[in-house]
């Protein structure tokens, strides 16, 4: 485990843990400790064991005996240095030299018991000079400044790079950015590059959105015509005696492009600031090489509305046949102070708003911002094309952070959306998607455009964009999914698209039935292909099953295996079925629902995406649960549909599906007393047990013997009955002994017929506890996985997935 100086000072008991904790983190050599706490060759340190003295007084106190030896003609090492348990400061002793020998300070008896007029005296004048830290944000630029500092004599400043920019820009926004008065959080990036793009008074471009100007000899900033100012500037210059400015010259344009990854999360996610990477941007070009010829750069005119900082266009070898439009003119400012594109035509434009009329037609009179080349060469008809990396949110996040400040950032309904989204009612749920809205105002604006587009994979072949499919026309040309993880600041682990399509909304119908892409990883290194496939939403798995109504028994809402829900917002399942034994979670009809959004209870599901297991349908259930289960949901395959079986089911393969629901970790069924929800006290009873009393030496009775008379039915193959023989074992190894009461309260372990989940996790308490003999799973686990190798081929064998 990696050493952490902030952590291990907590520990602390003394002043001498405080040197001996500091000694280890900076790897002092050759080191003495005497009435200078630390002393080496390079360097002399006073510490103290609590945070509770200033940087100001510790540095008074060791200047002390720096004067000391000044004095007997003693060497003085070239660095002086104060440290405790939350804080340090570094300083060359060459900047005190000519304040100490003035001898105008009056120093005390000791160096601890320094006067009033010492500590001030010293304070005025080392300021300027000292380097501070705190320990628990800026450990290892402390760390690193001393190595540094020690190896040359001097105090280098951490140079600002594309590693640690972000980084540098949260601190940047703790120790200045929190001081300037009346800025929006989300102008603060402008005023970190302003900052960082300077040597303190000359910029390193011309023509960025803001500057920094000096008033009264303080650094102020002017952003929008109007003046910023520090309203304290302590942060300001210990900030900047940490960090070199500006960056190496080779950095600047790169770090001035990646701007995206400085906007907060909410307002990045709407704009889509999420920067191409210059490596995919390679393999995209390379793409449409293949798919539209060696000379498409010169035979198409390009339009990216959403272009950001231009980092798609690059590449691009003529550039006079761009176009090149952004949200923010902010971005188009980076373009021109970074010479981005310099041929290409560059403007702010908000794509999904400006020049839609009430009726949802197109009229660029409204704001006058198409160039006109642009406007000549739709009308036209010119071969264009469209690249772009859109926003991937969904619009009501916009309405959010435009209209009330983010203040209602959790309401997806009731707000107003774009220009674009509003004339798409008809669409359903793709009109709230932004990338969507882009993609119906180019089929209507450029109904022939060849469209190249990063984006998530939901237009392609998810249930709830059924209608956009419908009505969006477009033969599909060619692409490559890449992992998410290739783009900043991306969460989660899924595919993100880029292809290519003809696009023809007059022309005939061409479905999306299934489309096949090359797969790179998130170095964009090609590791094989992948075919996504579009059917029909009446054809997913989750229209398989039949769902029994509710009646009018209460009953308790679950929100896992043991604990009712405690939302009281559209509570579900607080009504029995009839003959039900259970509910199971069903979410969504991909696999990265499945892996989350699949699980067995003995009570009703309290949200949406639940039905209830009956003796009817549950060798339906089973299938489902063990199909959503079997399959493990990867990057790649995120986005695959479950469907309904287009093969004959063998009563084996019921069988054996029972049996690995039955077992599998998501069988969260248990029995309880005692749950306590809506001012009433309830219990649960599991109807899932597959083994008599007599079989696990149980003391009491089960309530329901509902399974085992269930599986006399069955003809159980050797694989599912390997596994029901390996279960019984761990059953009976249960009820060999009580659990302790910290257990039995945990797992509600209060009636003889509990579940699979609190079996499982009662016995591996007992293991943990180390105090009994250690209950040997693996004659289960092997027989489980076993089963598992047989059942998994059969998802893609019987039609439930496609490869």
């Amino acid at each position: 485990m990696a050493f952490n100086l902030y952590e291990v000072l907590k520990t602390a008991k003394s002043e001498e843990d405080v040197k001996d904790i500091y000694i280890k983190a900076l790897g002092l050599k050759g080191y003495r400790k005497g009435l200078i706490d630390i002393v080496t060759d390079e360097i002399w340190f006073e510490a103290k064991d609590k945070g509770t003295v200033s940087t100001y007084a510790m540095f008074t106190q060791l200047l002390h005996y720096v004067q000391a030896a000044l004095n007997k003609g003693e060497i003085v090492p070239s660095l002086l240095a104060v440290i405790d348990t939350e804080k340090a400061a570094i300083m060359k002793t060459a900047d005190v030299l000519p304040f100490l020998k003035k001898k105008t300070i009056k120093w005390g008896k000791s160096a601890s018991q320094f006067p009033k007029e010492a500590l001030e005296q010293v304070s005025a004048f080392i300021g300027t000079y000292l380097v501070s830290f705190k320990i628990s944000t800026h450990e290892k630029e402390f760390i690193q400044t001393v190595k540094e500092a020690i190896k040359s004599g001097d105090i280098i400043r951490t140079q600002i790079t594309p590693d640690n920019l972000k980084q540098v820009f949260d601190r940047w926004v703790e120790m200045i950015g929190r001081e300037i008065g009346e800025i929006a959080e989300n102008k603060y990036a402008l005023l970190f590059f302003a900052d960082i793009m300077s040597d303190g008074f000359v910029s390193t471009h011309d023509n960025l959105p803001a500057q920094l100007l000096h008033k009264n000899n303080s650094p102020v900033f002017m952003l929008d015509g109007k003046l910023y100012e520090l309203g304290n500037k302590e942060g300001y210059r210990r900030f900047w005696a940490i960090y070199h400015r500006p960056p190496d010259e080779e950095y600047r344009n790169y770090l001035l492009e990646r701007r995206d990854s400085l906007i907060p999360y909410d307002e990045r996610s709407f704009k889509g600031a999420y920067y191409t990477p210059l490596h995919v941007v390679d393999k995209a070009y390379d793409k449409l090489t293949e798919t539209l010829g060696k000379n498409w750069q010169r035979e198409y005119i390009i339009w990216d509305m959403c272009c950001g900082v231009g980092n798609l266009e690059v590449k691009h070898s003529n550039h006079r046949n761009i176009y090149m439009s952004t949200l923010d003119q902010a971005d188009v400012d980076v373009m021109y102070a970074t010479k981005t594109c310099v041929a290409a035509t560059r403007f702010q434009y908000d794509y999904l708003n400006d020049d839609v009329t009430e009726d949802g037609e197109i009229n660029y009179s409204v704001t006058n911002k198409i160039p006109e080349g642009l406007r000549k060469a739709i009308s036209e008809g010119k071969k264009m094309l469209v690249l772009i990396n859109p926003p991937y949110a969904e619009a009501a996040n916009n309405d959010n952070l435009t209209v009330s400040g983010g203040k209602n950032a959790e309401s997806k309904k009731g707000v107003s959306k774009t220009a674009v989204g509003r004339t798409m009612e008809d669409y359903g749920y793709a009109s709230r998607e932004v990338f969507l809205q882009f993609m119906y105002r180019i089929k209507k604006e450029i109904p022939t455009a060849t469209l190249a587009m990063f984006s998530k994979l939901k237009y392609v072949n998810a249930p709830n964009f059924e209608k956009f499919r419908d009505a969006w026309n477009a033969k599909y040309l060619g692409g490559f999914i890449v992992h998410s993880k290739a783009f900043d600041g991306l969460k989660g682990d899924f595919p993100i698209g880029f292809l290519i399509w003809k696009t023809d909304i007059n022309g005939r119908k061409t479905p999306i039935t299934q489309i096949r892409a090359e797969i790179l990883d998130k170095k964009a290194n090609p590791i094989g292909e992948k075919t996504f496939f579009n059917g029909l939403n009446s054809a997913l798995l989750g229209n398989w099953i039949k769902r029994p109504r509710s009646n009018n028994i209460g009953v308790l809402p679950l929100k896992n295996a043991l604990s009712p829900t405690i939302s009281t917002k559209d509570v579900r399942g607080t009504k029995w079925a009839d003959n039900a034994i259970g509910s199971m979670i069903c979410k969504g009809s991909d696999l990265q629902n499945a892996g989350t959004q699949t699980a067995l209870l003995s009570s009703g599901y309290c949200s949406a995406g639940g039905f209830f297991v009956t003796k009817d349908n549950l060798w339906q259930s089973a299938i489902v649960f063990s199909v959503r289960r079997l399959i493990k949901p990867t990057w790649i395959n995120d986005r695959d549909q479950f469907l309904q079986p287009s093969e004959l089911l063998t009563d084996e393969f019921k069988n054996d599906c029972l049996l690995w629901m039955l077992f599998n970790g998501s069988n969260l069924t248990a029995s309880a007393d005692g749950l306590e929800w809506n001012g009433r006290t309830w219990s649960i009873v599991n109807h899932f047990i597959p083994y008599t009393e007599n079989e696990v030496g149980a003391q009491n009775r089960f309530e329901s013997n509902f399974m085992v008379e269930y599986l006399k039915e069955k003809l159980l193959s050797l694989e599912a009955a390997a596994v029901l023989d390996a279960g019984r074992d761990l059953w009976r190894a249960y009820f060999t002994k009580t659990a302790p009461r910290i257990v039995r309260d945990e797992l509600k372990l209060n009636r003889p017929d509990v579940g699979w989940y609190q079996i499982r996790n009662a016995l591996k308490r007992r293991n943990q506890s180390g105090d009994d003999l250690p209950i040997d799973f693996s004659v289960f686990e092997n027989a489980y996985q076993i089963l598992t190798e047989k059942l998994s081929p059969q998802v893609f064998k019987l039609g439930f997935l496609r490869d």
